[in-house]
């Protein structure tokens, strides 16, 4: 081994507490930037591939039949800018019945002779494409469960046609829940229902305004009102990269605080190991050693750890990425994206090069150090500082270890600011990560949207042919469920709520329509905007079915394929409100709204609010003896809602959080235990003179004291701003809009706990040099030079 390595593996050895600071900074920044990178490598790339490959239409086009025929829509193909188009493709909302199974979801039917080729090329996941009627291809994304061979009925068509599932195919522009071939569609058509499905390609269709012109160009020679739905390929990429999307900002967050402090920290060590190693310096340079050499070998003792911690980092980026990851590979039902190597190889370089670069900005100072001066230099450290600090506070009715630790921050400030820096930044962590779990669970509040005292769940529901006769003996009967509770004694106010699904033309997939019967304003509904339902025809939705379906506050949308007919639904869209289930595609309205599509709403669930002087529990035991003989029963709560993502988030918060935790009392710890050593022969006098060892942990304890607070006081705040910044990102790349009571999470009984939690990090650090300095023996510490 070279002289210079052996310096470099001396000075790792010497320096434990250091090199585990260096390490472990790194890991975070490492950890975060490669889980943050990856998620943004993979969050576009799996859809952007396949939507080239399938060559997916930028817009899709739900137009009605009555108003528009199929030779015009032909003629659309040559408007301005169109560079592809495929259609006219016939459709029809139909419900199904799959084998034995009751009934089934509404879903989009669509007549294509073939896959496609030149746009929307579906692509064949499992079997054929179908070759006659009678047979028909389900979408991966469909709600029916696919299974080849499987018998498909129509009950509610004329004649009751029933199809054989030949395929199940995946549409990367998701343009229907299935297809069959055209000469099908007539017998799956009610008379005077059904459209036509035009898919477009453009030769500019980056924005939305570039689609939005699209759209308007082909429908110039059409009908006014011809176009019954419109979906952008902008809305699905968004909705499929919605859950890797959520992460990115928050993992920002967290990685810039693990850079900055990887800077800071190797920076303050750096310098420190200079400042006292000024004399090993002069030593090395009386023995050859050049500036050059002596820069490299502080370097190089900074790389050391860096490169242990940068190894580290990675494993855990990849680590913590698997759950996050498997989410992508879900929407397209491939195996888990992995991290690209590109991505680890510039968080490493990245890393270290910081690393390195701030190594030697710090290190550069030995470099030039005279070799004479440096010889020159003892261990003492200079007393010359903050005598007036020290001046002051003795003057300060308090104890005199209290006094001399407040003092000491002023006699080595560029030590008490890299001591004060990394306490900051652990309390913004902390502060960050707490307003986090807060928003959160009001996420998970509004997803529940049930703050009831008592619910009584709905049956569940049961499958197969029935008979009216037993329709009525398996279920119970929501007016006599309601009649109970109305007789029960402490009931407050209640509501009724009933699911059913349906089908909007122009966005693929199913609708759930929760109908209220009562005033369902009291039930945790937070709204984002608009207002909540007044009367029957109006409807509140979440952000994504405003995104997806095109609809504003105060336009109508019409809902088909509701209990099972073709009987469309038309709603006045009022109010906007937070609620992440089911990708946001949720209508609410009144239970009258929906009076004539589907007149017996028997799936229905009972929401609660007793009086104030009522005990839940009896009141809830008194209630079930009265539903004893309806076959239902209620409970104390409401439905309740989790979420893996929330799970998912903070468990990476509290990790992160951690660790950067740790690193700011390593930081702290780092600092006081130079301060300490610089000043062993001082301790040592105050000791012989009479200070006992627990005042000696009092003085050491206070002189991180001043600089934890301040620390905490300037942290708190910058947690609050980092949160107001990350949160509404976070909301957007999931596709929703969150309200103040979802940002405006801190309260001031909150607020002065986390500004304690500075000098809570400040005290941990501090707490080991402390009782290495109470432990000290006074004869030992007098001899220290």
């Amino acid at each position: 081994m070279s002289a210079l390595g052996k310096v470099v593996r001396s000075g790792v050895g010497r320096r434990r507490v250091q090199t585990l600071v260096i390490g472990l900074a790194t890991l975070i920044a490492v950890a975060a930037s490669i889980l943050g990178g990856s998620l943004l490598a993979v969050s576009g790339a799996p859809f952007d591939d396949a939507f080239a490959r399938q060559h997916g239409a930028h817009l899709s086009v739900q137009y009605d039949a009555a108003k528009v025929s199929s030779g015009p829509l032909s003629k659309s193909k040559d408007a301005e800018g169109v560079s592809g188009a495929a259609g006219p493709f016939r459709t029809a909302t139909v419900t199904p019945r799959a084998g034995r199974s009751g009934p089934g979801w509404p879903m989009t039917v669509v007549g294509r002779g073939d896959p496609g080729r030149d746009v929307d090329e579906v692509t064949l996941l499992d079997g054929r494409w179908p070759t006659r009627p009678g047979e028909i291809v389900l979408s991966a994304g469909a709600a029916l469960i696919p299974t080849m061979g499987m018998k498909v009925a129509f009950p509610a068509l004329p004649g009751d046609p029933t199809l054989t599932v030949v395929g199940l195919a995946r549409s990367i522009t998701q343009t229907a829940d299935a297809w069959v071939v055209p000469a099908q569609m007539p017998a799956l058509t009610s008379p005077g229902s059904g459209g036509y499905q035009m898919l477009y390609r453009f030769t500019e269709a980056g924005t939305a305004a570039q689609i939005t012109a699209g759209g308007t160009a082909v429908a110039e020679d059409l009908p006014p009102g011809a176009a019954v739905g419109r979906q952008s390929w902008l809305t699905v990429k968004k909705a499929a990269e919605r859950d890797t999307a959520l992460y990115v900002p928050f993992l920002i967050a967290f990685g810039a605080l693990g850079l900055v402090m990887s800077v800071l920290t190797v920076g303050n060590v750096v310098a420190s190991a200079v400042g006292t190693g000024t004399r090993r310096i002069g030593i090395l340079k009386a023995l050859g050693f050049t500036p050059a050499q002596v820069v490299r070998a502080y370097v190089a003792q900074a790389l050391t750890p860096a490169a242990a911690g940068t190894a580290l980092g990675v494993l855990a980026g990849h680590l913590l990425a698997v759950p996050v990851l498997a989410e992508t590979g879900e929407v397209y039902g491939v195996s888990s994206p992995a991290i690209a190597p590109w991505v680890d190889l510039t968080v490493i370089a990245g890393i270290l090069g910081l690393v390195g670069a701030t190594a030697w900005a710090s290190a550069w100072r030995a470099g030039r150090l005279r070799t004479v001066d440096a010889l020159a230099v003892g261990h003492a450290a200079s007393t010359g500082r903050g005598r007036w600090a020290a001046h002051m506070a003795g003057r300060l009715p308090l104890p005199q270890p209290v006094a001399l630790g407040l003092a000491r921050p002023f006699a080595r400030p560029a030590r008490a600011l890299a001591m004060g820096l990394a306490v900051l930044f652990g309390t913004v962590a902390v502060t960050f990560t707490v307003g986090m779990g807060a928003s959160l669970g009001e996420v998970m509040k509004a997803k529940a949207h049930d703050v009831a005292d008592v619910t009584v769940a709905a049956p569940l529901t049961e499958f197969g042919p029935r008979s009216p006769g037993l329709e009525k003996q398996h279920r119970a009967d929501p007016a006599a469920v309601s009649a109970a509770i109305e007789s029960g004694a402490g009931t407050g106010k209640y509501y009724s709520a009933a699911t059913v699904r349906a089908t909007m033309s122009g966005v693929t997939g199913t609708i759930d329509v929760i109908a209220f019967t009562g005033d369902a304003s009291w039930g945790g509904y937070t709204m984002v905007s608009g207002r909540w339902i007044d009367k029957p025809g109006e409807a509140v939705v979440p952000t994504q079915f405003l995104a997806s379906s095109g609809v504003r506050i105060g336009e109508d949308a019409t809902l088909n394929g509701i209990g099972g007919l073709d009987e469309p639904v038309t709603v006045r869209i009022v109010g906007e409100v937070l609620d992440p289930r089911n990708d946001g595609m949720q209508v609410f309205t009144d239970a009258a709204t929906l009076a004539a599509a589907h007149p017996d709403l028997t799936e229905t669930s009972h929401h609660i609010a007793v009086t104030p002087s009522t005990d839940v529990t009896g009141y809830v035991d008194a209630l079930n003896k009265d539903l004893a003989s309806l076959g239902v029963s209620a409970r104390a709560g409401g439905l309740g809602a989790g979420s893996d993502m929330v799970v998912t988030l903070n468990a990476l918060s509290a990790i992160l959080t951690s660790m950067l935790v740790a690193v700011a009392a390593l930081g702290v710890l780092n600092g006081v235990l130079l301060d300490t050593r610089e000043r062993v022969r001082e301790i040592g006098v105050h000791k012989a003179l009479g200070m006992t060892p627990r005042q000696t942990i009092a003085m050491v304890l206070t002189s991180v004291a001043l600089t934890g607070l301040v620390a905490g006081a300037l942290g708190v705040p910058l947690g609050v701003a980092l949160h107001r910044w990350v949160l509404p990102a976070m909301g957007d790349g999931a596709g929703l809009r969150l309200p103040d009571s979802v940002i405006a999470v801190y309260h001031m009984a909150e607020l002065l706990p986390l500004t304690l939690g500075g000098l809570l990090i400040a005290a941990l650090g501090a707490l080991l040099p402390a009782g290495w300095a109470a432990g000290a023996r006074t004869a030992t510490a007098l001899r220290t030079e």
